[in-house]
């Protein structure tokens, strides 16, 4: 192995590396990474190199400097893998070890140009760049080499931020039975697919998911790519969110742009459902721009363009309090980025199965303050109404 130490050590001390992949653990545990990738990173002026470990349900990641990079990869590469590809400014080298220990190495002119550390500040993403997925091939996202489109890249982005969000939603959700899953106003699917594939090829959970979407064409565009894909517990359905009565328990509502008041409907059905967990991104809350009147906030009242956005700010903190009300820790989270879309709030709601009156008196307040009745409040029904009446 010291022709492999000295390689290391070479190729580090140059600053001469782009990426490193390790691969084929000598091995198998289920419980230790399968693969590990390495690239160079600038994190507040220094130079670092990120370690992605991956395991079977999920990827860590560590930064480590100069000497520590050193000592790790040789580590790794004497003790847990077989194979060893370093991407280097001057050529690629693969490492083979045989079962005695031997290495050979393998020298290749270079395949990548020199990596823009600038605009190398790694995400920890849920699903890989270069890394072909199934779905993402099959929607135009990737080609069939795992390359993200260029015109797709903020698509790419959307989705791994969304699973980001997805991630932490986990633990609340029960694991030993089949999870029920919603996703109203699914429109292409794009987020629907790439849930799936997160929580069964990844998470490998026991998941059932159902689309819905009021175009006849998108649901069965959806259904043939589920299909293709051999997702079978995943159906794309034909219908509106205030009137779909097909299923009597859902673990997990979903609602992403849903317009106007068809947010509220979501939301009243994942509450009446009993939902362990809401994400929903509001699009376009007209509902209470001609509502809201209060003289003291007159100077953002009279122009139209600010008032729309005080019409959707306020909208989306009544969505946000009566969910406590009936129950709910509630979470503001900013979804995409401000230059992509204005609609870049999602109400992220754990079920906790409790109230108090502390959001009641808030709603209450709010409500007078800004001299506004919501229609979320009369779609919640009679148990929000006798929690109001109470206090």
């Amino acid at each position: 192995m010291e022709n492999v130490h000295a390689l290391i050590e070479s190729i580090i001390k140059t600053n001469n590396i782009n990426n490193i992949i390790l691969s084929r653990v000598r091995k198998k545990d289920d419980t230790n990474y399968n693969k590990v990738n390495v690239k160079p990173v600038i994190i507040k002026g220094n130079l670092l190199y990120q370690f992605a470990y991956h395991y079977t349900k999920k990827v860590t990641h560590n930064n480590l400097d100069h000497d520590d990079t050193i000592n790790e990869l040789k580590n790794l590469m004497g003790n847990y893998f077989k194979q060893g590809n370093f991407y280097t400014l001057e050529a690629d080298y693969q490492v083979l070890v045989s079962k005695k220990g031997k290495a050979n190495i393998i020298k290749k002119p270079p395949t990548k140009e020199k990596v823009d550390l600038d605009h190398n500040r790694t995400k920890n993403y849920i699903l890989s760049e270069n890394e072909p997925y199934d779905f993402l091939i099959k929607l135009g996202v990737m080609n069939k080499d795992g390359k993200v489109l260029a015109n797709r890249y903020d698509k790419f982005k959307q989705l791994n931020r969304f699973l980001e969000m997805v991630s932490d939603c986990i633990e609340h959700l029960d694991k030993s039975k089949t999870i029920n899953i919603i996703d109203f106003g699914c429109g292409k699917s794009y987020l629907t697919f790439a849930l799936y594939h997160y929580l069964v090829e990844q998470l490998k959970l026991d998941i059932n998911i159902i689309g819905l979407d009021l175009k006849k064409d998108v649901i069965e565009f959806c259904n043939k790519i589920a299909v293709e894909l051999n997702y079978n517990k995943l159906k794309f359905v034909h219908g509106d969110i205030k009137g779909y009565k097909e299923i009597d328990k859902v673990d997990m509502v979903v609602t992403l742009h849903a317009c106007d008041t068809a947010t509220d409907d979501a939301l009243v059905k994942a509450v009446n459902w009993g939902a362990d967990v809401i994400l929903s991104v509001p699009c376009c809350q007209h509902e209470l721009l001609r509502q809201i009147h209060n003289n003291t906030m007159k100077p953002m009242e009279k122009h139209g363009i600010i008032k729309e956005k005080l019409s959707s700010l306020i909208t989306d903190s009544v969505r946000g309090n009566i969910l406590e009300i009936m129950g709910y820790s509630v979470q503001m989270l900013e979804f995409i980025d401000m230059e992509h879309t204005p609609k870049n709030i999602l109400i992220r709601a754990f079920k906790k199965g409790s109230y108090n009156k502390e959001c009641i008196d808030e709603y209450k307040e709010f409500k007078k303050f800004w001299n506004i009745q919501p229609y979320i409040e009369k779609a919640m029904g009679d148990k929000l109404l006798s929690l109001l009446n109470k206090c």
